[in-house]
């Protein structure tokens, strides 16, 4: 399970280093290789591969005579990148994911469960922001949810 929010700073290269405590449990089971994908809300995904395949397997199931499936698609599929940590426990962030999540140096990794999302700094303030905006009534669904 990945959990927490972490700031980290991307090189001059692109390059993130995955904390070390979070490295061994994306690279279980003897997985080398992690999946770096785009996400609608402009952030970035981050996944061992082994729980990116059922994933992309639903998402290629898609019909592409669907404009709207398509779209989303060309999104999931289309920035996913495999790639493998490096010596130093870094990944390369291409140039193409930087510019769609508006990554500059700072950068937030927050672990969602099975994998991770990577906000610009600016973004990730916003989103949490929202909760200063007022009470922070539940979403449906929530209804019975208790702390």
């Amino acid at each position: 399970m990945f959990q927490g929010v972490v700031g980290i700073n991307l090189d001059a290269k692109g390059r993130l280093a995955i904390p070390t405590k979070h490295r061994d449990r994306l690279l279980s089971n003897s997985e080398t290789k992690l999946v770096l994908t785009s996400h609608p809300h402009r952030c970035l995904l981050l996944y061992p591969s082994a729980s990116w395949a059922p994933i992309r397997a639903q998402i290629m199931s898609f019909s592409s005579f669907d404009p709207q499936l398509s779209l989303w698609k060309r999104l999931l599929v289309g920035f996913a990148e495999e790639m493998e940590l490096d010596n130093s426990g870094r990944i390369l962030v291409s140039p193409s994911q930087r510019q769609f999540a508006g990554l500059e140096k700072k950068v937030m990794l927050v672990g969602q469960g099975s994998h991770f999302e990577l906000w610009s700094e600016s973004s990730w303030e916003k989103q949490i922001s929202q909760f200063d905006e007022g009470p922070a009534n539940p979403p449906p669904g929530m209804e019975n949810f208790a702390l």
